[in-house]
Order: structure tokens, then C-alpha cells, then sequence
């Protein structure tokens, strides 16, 4: 069985994607309310609540295959102030790869080590964000490469999300998980763009990780929607008058093609400022897709709203913010998983998460194949 350690867990969404071949030696998350609903899903006998800074190694339990982090977004997000690694909370990246070096040095770094965060990681500071990461895993015995992944191949939300994945330089790297180059569906150009701006040293340690065709999706939004949702309260008719006269003819045109299929169509909203007065100034807009996919989920602290979902069956139109179950579902999570009761806690345990199946998928093609081939390399040297 493999095993790691989940830094930044939140709700422990990537142990729920890793699955049940992979065992937690230690979790660690900052946020009480989101520690509070990890240890209802998986026990609290790993989880250390309270800022990493002032985590040592001796906190460490063993030795890890894995290091997975998933480092707040908030400064390197594109909606956000773009502080970048400087900032108070993506810069609580250093006092982790603190604690790896240490591990290191004492001879227990992880084998493998996952980064993920938003994509706008990669342009942050011009790419100097980006070019410090690849430069502290080449410095520190790692290779790495970066793949992103949109979890819109496995579930209904639009989600594209990186994912830095690092391995020891003393590890072999199976050729099949290999590229020559750039792959379109994986490596798009602002990624592309981020390897150029790396030093030549980390250049040297980069691998273009080869991921195998997607899957197709076999689910819409509108399956995943509840007719009689928990946590939330649909909007009176006077409310949902107020969603429509707050777009543009280009959204209410969407809306009367939704009437006019007299099919149940669902789509979702986000509100806007834009710049399309009668006079040029801004007002708030409403927007709304009909394309059986949600907009990514955000937190109120990533500088968005929360997303609004429209419900258009033939002349009746409803309306009402997503529910906490529905946001969960968005991310891959079973309804079985245990849900904070306070809406906004709910809502933003999903939208700080990482999509279950994308971590599935990394481990299933990336992760577990680069272990295999280690402890293939061990057991050929205890034989001779």
C-alpha cells in the first residue's frame, strides 16, 4: 500500500481521489471548519490543525511515497489580487517545501511530490512564481513536469487546474509516461511559455508527462441538480424577474431558447460588472450557460459570487443559488460524504477542493506507474 501526507487537505478531497490503495500518514489544514469536516469523513488520528509554519518534521510520521499539496490559490488566482507567492497565503508554499528539504536531509523525502493550484500559477510575477517552484524541486533532487487538466473530462463543472509533479532524480521514469514534447491536450501554450521562462537547471529537470486520452464524460449539470434541494430555498417569483432584467439580450435570448426546447433545460449564472450602460458605465450583469456544464466553483474569497443555477421548463423559470450537495457532486464527491451544515462553509469547502477523478486519473496513469517502477528497481537489487 502507498501512503503520504496531505498538506492544505481541506476536506480531503485528494485522499478521496487517491482511494483506498493509498493509506494517510498525516493531514494538515489551517482552516478549523474544513479540518472539522475532514476529520468527520476520515477521522482526525492523522490531522494536525494549525498553520503549516509551525509544523516540524518530528510532526511527520514514516516515511511518505507521496507529498500531495494543494497550496491556497487565492494569491496566485486570476480573480484574485495576484500577490503571487509573496502573498500571506500562497506564500505559505515556503514553509512547506521548508519541511520536504528538511525530510530530505534527514533522508525521508517523499518519492513523489503533487502541486496543484490554479493556472494562473503559471504567469504569476511574469513567471517568476513558476520558475521558483521548478527551481526548488531541481535543487532538491527532484524532476518534474506539469500537465493541466480540466475537470470537465470527468465531471459537468469547468475546473482546468495545474498540477506539478515532481519524482526523485534517483527514481527510473518508465518511457510510456514520457513525451518528446508538448501534448496540446495537456501542456496548452501558457504552459508551455512557463517551461521557457524556467532556468537552464531546472530546463534540465523538466519531463513533459504523457497522459493517455481523456474520458468521456457521462454525466451533464442538469443530473446533477436536486428538484428539492437542501440548504438553500428557491427564489420567489419577484426574485427570479430580478436575475432576468439584469442581463444583456444576448443571455435573455438563451433563456427564451431554453422555453422554446420545453425540455427541462438548467443553467447557471454568475453576476458580472461590466462596462455595458446606457452610457458606458458599469452595472452588475447577469450570465447564465446553457451548455449542461457548471462555471468553476469559486469562494466568496477568490473574488467571485456564488453560482446561481436557473431551472427553464417550457414557460416556467425558476431560480436559486446552487446547493451545498450539488457543489459536492461538482466535485466528485458521493453524497454519502459529509457536508458542513452552514451553507457557506459548505460551499466553500467545494470550491477551494481539488475534482476527485482528476486526482484519480493522475494516480491511476502517473503516480502509481512511477511507484511501481521504484519498487521494481528495489526488489531487483535485494534479488541480486
Amino acid at each position: 500500500m502507498a501512503s503520504f501526507y496531505e498538506f492544505f487537505a481541506g476536506g480531503g478531497m485528494a485522499r478521496a481521489g487517491l482511494g483506498p490503495d493509498w493509506q494517510c500518514l498525516f493531514a494538515n489544514d489551517f482552516d478549523p471548519k474544513k479540518a472539522a469536516s475532514y476529520a468527520a469523513n476520515w477521522g482526525g488520528d492523522h490531522l494536525r490543525v494549525g498553520d503549516v509554519a509551525a509544523l516540524t518534521t518530528a510532526d511527520l510520521p514514516g516515511v511518505a511515497d507521496l507529498a500531495w499539496a494543494s497550496f491556497p490559490c487565492q494569491d496566485l488566482s486570476l480573480a484574485g489580487a495576484g500577490a503571487g507567492l509573496k502573498g500571506n497565503r500562497s506564500g505559505t508554499f515556503w514553509p512547506f517545501w521548508k519541511l520536504i528539504k528538511t525530510l530530505g536531509d534527514e533522508g525521508r523525502a517523499p518519492h513523489l511530490i503533487v502541486l496543484e493550484n490554479v493556472c494562473g500559477a503559471l504567469s504569476s510575477h511574469d513567471g517568476k512564481d513558476f520558475s521558483a517552484i521548478g527551481s526548488a524541486l531541481s535543487n532538491n533532487g527532484y524532476r518534474f513536469g506539469a500537465v493541466v487538466i480540466n475537470a470537465v473530462h470527468f465531471l459537468p463543472q469547468s475546473r482546468p487546474r495545474l498540477f506539478i509533479i515532481g519524482v526523485r532524480k534517483s527514481s527510473p521514469i518508465p518511457r510510456a509516461l514520457t513525451a518528446n514534447g508538448p501534448e496540446d491536450e495537456w501542456h496548452p501554450p501558457a504552459l508551455v511559455e512557463a517551461y521557457g521562462k524556467l532556468s537552464k537547471r531546472a530546463q534540465s529537470s523538466w519531463e513533459w508527462w504523457r497522459l493517455p486520452e481523456p474520458p468521456g464524460r457521462t454525466s451533464i449539470f442538469a443530473d446533477l441538480v436536486e428538484d428539492e434541494p437542501h440548504g438553500v430555498k428557491w427564489h420567489t417569483a419577484a426574485e427570479t424577474k430580478r436575475l432576468l432584467n439584469m442581463m444583456n439580450p444576448l443571455n435573455l435570448a438563451k433563456v427564451e431558447a431554453a422555453k422554446e426546447a420545453g425540455s427541462r433545460q438548467v443553467g447557471t449564472i454568475y453576476r458580472r460588472t461590466r462596462a455595458d450602460g446606457p452610457n458606458g458605465e458599469k452595472v452588475q450583469r447577469a450570465e447564465i450557460r446553457f451548455d449542461n456544464v457548471a462555471g468553476c466553483l469559486r469562494t466568496p474569497s477568490g473574488g467571485s459570487s456564488r453560482q446561481t443555477i436557473m431551472v427553464v421548463e417550457g414557460k416556467r423559470v425558476r431560480s436559486r443559488l446552487l446547493s451545498p450537495r450539488e457543489a459536492a457532486r461538482l466535485m466528485g464527491l458521493p453524497d454519502t460524504y459529509k457536508l458542513p451544515k452552514n451553507y457557506n462553509d459548505a460551499y466553500h469547502l467545494a470550491g477551494d477542493g481539488v475534482a476527485v477523478p482528476v486526482v484519480r486519473f493522475l494516480a491511476e496513469h502517473i503516480l502509481e506507474p512511477l511507484l511501481a517502477a521504484a519498487q521494481g528497481v528495489v526488489v531487483e537489487k535485494q534479488a541480486a
